[in-house]
C-alpha cells in the first residue's frame, strides 16, 4: 500500500508563500463581496430616487389639469391628497435607502456612493430671529502649540430649530485661525446633524415625527401650517427628515424590541391599515406586542413593539415570535395555533384568554341600553337575551374581582383567585354547557358559548398563574393610536411606508406608556445619539431617559 502523497509542500517557505498567497485571495474576495454589496446599495437608492421622481411628476401633472380643466370634485381632491401622502413614504424610501448606499460604499475603495440630485433649498427667511453660538476658538494652534493666532473669517451653519409657536435660526459660528508661527489653518469641526448634510435641528424633526405618527398629521398638512407662519418647506424636503430621523432612531427601535421579547408574558393583537396599491387600497396589518408587568407588581417598564404586514397571513407572528416562548395574551385568531403546539421550538407558547373578548359576544346579544336608544329613535331594536345578560352578569363578577388585586404580587393574585375565581369559573363551565343544551346550536348565543368552552383551557390558565391578566385590553390600548389615525391620513403609501409608520409607532407608545412626553423625548434623543457611545445607549430608552431628567429637576 503506498503512502498518500500531501499536496502541501515540506519547505517552510513555500508554505509561507502559499499562505500569503490564499490570504491575498481571501482580501480580494472579501473586496469584491462589498464592491458588489455597495453596487447594490446604489441600485436600490438609484430605483427609490427614480419611483420617488415618477410619483412627484405624477402630482404635478395631476394638479396642472386641476387647474387646466377646473374640477372641482370632492373625489379629485381627496386622490390629490392620497398622491401627497405616497410622495411622501416614497421620499423617505429613498432618504433611507441613499443613507445605507453612503454606509456601504464607505468600506470600499473604488465603489462611490450614490447621491440624490435634490432641488436647491432656498434660504431661511430672513424674518426668523438668529442665535449665533460660537464655538471657542484654541488658545494655542493645535499643529505646533504656538500661540500667535489670527482670525482669518468664519463659516456659519444655519440650523433650523423650533420653540412652541416660535421659529428661529441657529447660527453655528465657526471661525477661522492661522498660525503666525507655522501657517497652519485651523478651524472647529462642523456641528453634527441626524440628517448627513442636514438643516433640521432635533427639535425640529422630533416634532415632525411626533405630529405625523402621535398626531396623525399627514406631512402636506404641516407644511400648509408652517407656511401659514411664515416657514414655507415642501412636502418632500420634510420627507426626506422623516426617513433620516427613522433611520437614525432605529438602534433605539431594536433596543425597545429586544426589552419587549425578553418578557416572559405578553399581550398581542393586530388591527387593519389601508395601504395604497395599484389604483386602490389593500388592506393590510399593524401588529403590536406589549409588555407590561405592572397588573401583578412587575419592575420592568412597559414597553410595546409594532410590526407591519401586506396581510394577515399566520406566517407574520410566527416570525415575529420565532425566538419567543411564554404565556401569549390574545385573542382567538387561527394564525396563532401553531404557535401553541406543545413541542415547539425554542419553547412552548401558552395561549392566554381574553375574557373582554368572550364578554363582548355575550354583550352584543344583551346591550339593553342600545336596544333602548334604538327603539326611541323609532328603529328596530334588537332582541335582548336574558341568557346572555345572565353571562355578562357572571363575567363582570369575575372582573370585578380582578379589580381589587391589580398590582399585587403574583402570588396574592394565585391565592384570591384560587378562593374567589376558582369556584365562579367550575359554576360558569356548568352553566354554559346547561345552556348550550337549550338552544340552537346555529343561534349567536351558542356561537359566543362555544368561544369560551373550546377554549377554556386558555381561559382557565390565570387561575394557576398570578401573572396573567382576565383580558388583553392592554394590546388593544396601544393599537388605538391606529384607527384614529386612520381618519386623518386615510392609508398608507406603501409597504415602506407602513414598516416606518411601526417604528414610529413602537417608539412613541412605549414613551407613553412609561409616562414620558414623546415630543421632549426624541427631540433629546436626536440630539445625543450621535455621538453618545453604543454601549450606553439604553440610557436613551424612556423609562431611564425619565429618570435621569427627575434627578436633573432634583
Amino acid at each position: 500500500m503506498e503512502a498518500a502523497v500531501s499536496p502541501f509542500p515540506d519547505d517552510a517557505d513555500a508554505l509561507k508563500a502559499l499562505l500569503a498567497t490564499a490570504l491575498l485571495r481571501a482580501d480580494e474576495a472579501e473586496q469584491r463581496a462589498a464592491d458588489v454589496e455597495a453596487e447594490l446599495a446604489n441600485a436600490r437608492a438609484l430605483a427609490s430616487t427614480t419611483e420617488a421622481m415618477i410619483a412627484h411628476l405624477k402630482l404635478q401633472i395631476a394638479k396642472l389639469k386641476r387647474e387646466q380643466y377646473g374640477p372641482s370634485a370632492e373625489r379629485t381632491r381627496r386622490l390629490l391628497e392620497q398622491m401627497e401622502l405616497k410622495l411622501e413614504d416614497l421620499e423617505a424610501d429613498a432618504a433611507e435607502d441613499e443613507l445605507a448606499a453612503e454606509a456601504t460604499a464607505a468600506k470600499t475603495a473604488t465603489v462611490s456612493a450614490f447621491q440624490r440630485r435634490k432641488p436647491v433649498r432656498k434660504p431661511f427667511p430672513e424674518h426668523l430671529p438668529r442665535e449665533r453660538v460660537i464655538v471657542p476658538a484654541p488658545c494655542s494652534c493645535p499643529a505646533c502649540g504656538g500661540e500667535h493666532l489670527s482670525k482669518l473669517g468664519e463659516d456659519v451653519t444655519e440650523t433650523l430649530e423650533v420653540i412652541p409657536r416660535a421659529w428661529k435660526v441657529i447660527q453655528t459660528v465657526r471661525e477661522k485661525f492661522a498660525c503666525r508661527d507655522c501657517e497652519k489653518i485651523t478651524q472647529p469641526p462642523a456641528p453634527f446633524h441626524v440628517t448627513p448634510r442636514g438643516w433640521a435641528g432635533p427639535g425640529f424633526l422630533a416634532m415632525l415625527l411626533f405630529d405625523k405618527y402621535g398626531q396623525h398629521q399627514p406631512l402636506h398638512r404641516q407644511a400648509e401650517r408652517f407656511a401659514s407662519e411664515g416657514v414655507p418647506l415642501s412636502v418632500s424636503t420634510l420627507a426626506d427628515q422623516i426617513g433620516a430621523a427613522c433611520h437614525a432612531l432605529m438602534p433605539v427601535f431594536h433596543l425597545i424590541e429586544g426589552h419587549t421579547f425578553a418578557a416572559e408574558r405578553l399581550h398581542g393583537d393586530d388591527t387593519t391599515v389601508p395601504v395604497m396599491a395599484k389604483g386602490k387600497t389593500v388592506t393590510g396589518r399593524l401588529w403590536d406586542y406589549v409588555r407590561d408587568d405592572r397588573p401583578f407588581g412587575g419592575n420592568d417598564p412597559p414597553s410595546v413593539v409594532f410590526y407591519y404586514s401586506r396581510d394577515r397571513c399566520g406566517d407574520h407572528p410566527r416570525h415575529h415570535l420565532a425566538g419567543w416562548s411564554g404565556i401569549l395574551q390574545a385573542d382567538a385568531y387561527t394564525g396563532y395555533n401553531e404557535l401553541y403546539v406543545p413541542n415547539r421550538q425554542p419553547g412552548p407558547i401558552l395561549e392566554a384568554g381574553c375574557f373582554a373578548h368572550a364578554r363582548r359576544k355575550f354583550f352584543e346579544l344583551a346591550d339593553v341600553e342600545g336596544a333602548a336608544r334604538k327603539k326611541s329613535r323609532g328603529k328596530k331594536a334588537p332582541i335582548v337575551y336574558p341568557i346572555a345578560l345572565e353571562a355578562v352578569q357572571k363575567l363582570d363578577t369575575l372582573f370585578a374581582i380582578e379589580r381589587d388585586i391589580n398590582g399585587k404580587s403574583p402570588a396574592e393574585r394565585s391565592a384570591v383567585r384560587h378562593e374567589l375565581s376558582a369556584p365562579l369559573m367550575s359554576e360558569l363551565h356548568d352553566w354554559l354547557n346547561a345552556q348550550l343544551a337549550r338552544i340552537s346550536r346555529n343561534h349567536d348565543l351558542a356561537k359566543a358559548i362555544n368561544y369560551m368552552l373550546r377554549r377554556w383551557d386558555a381561559f382557565t390558565r390565570f387561575l394557576t398563574d398570578g401573572r396573567i391578566c382576565l383580558s388583553n385590553n392592554a394590546a388593544e390600548r396601544s393599537l388605538r393610536c391606529v384607527p384614529l389615525g386612520r381618519k386623518s391620513w386615510l392609508f398608507c403609501g406603501s409597504d415602506r411606508g407602513g414598516q416606518r409608520a411601526a417604528v414610529a409607532y413602537s417608539l412613541i407608545q412605549t414613551a407613553r406608556l412609561n409616562n414620558v412626553d414623546p415630543h421632549a423625548w426624541l427631540a433629546d434623543v436626536l440630539a445625543r445619539i450621535a455621538d453618545h457611545p453604543a454601549n450606553r445607549l439604553d440610557e436613551l430608552l424612556p423609562w431611564n431617559w425619565r429618570n435621569t431628567q427627575i434627578a436633573i429637576a432634583a
